[in-house]
């Protein structure tokens, strides 16, 4: 499954659904091993808070991206997130952009 599965179906789908899936893409895509379970977690959470404009077919903004890179690095200590870790998961975000 890859992102345009996800989205294209989006709209006619429950959202419990549609969290399965992302949960599948983002656990089962080689693209995302070097992520830990806890780096998992944190990105299901930034785009479950963007959901509603997925599923209304706007995507994620490029301003909501950088608003979140930002938040994350400013607390990437305290998250443990490696300079890696960021940069996987700022471009696991713009898959969603549109």
């Amino acid at each position: 499954m890859d992102i345009d599965d996800l989205v294209k179906n989006f709209k006619d789908e429950p959202s419990w659904k549609f969290e399965q899936k992302l949960n599948e893409l983002v656990r089962g895509n080689s693209k995302f091993f070097n992520l830990d379970e806890s780096n998992k977690e944190l990105i299901l959470d930034i785009i479950k808070k963007y959901a509603d404009n997925i599923r209304q077919g706007r995507g994620i903004s490029s301003y909501a991206i950088d608003h979140e890179a930002y938040r994350l690095y400013a607390d990437r200590i305290k998250l443990g997130l490696s300079a890696n870790d960021l940069k996987d998961i700022k471009e696991i975000l713009r898959l969603f952009r549109k």
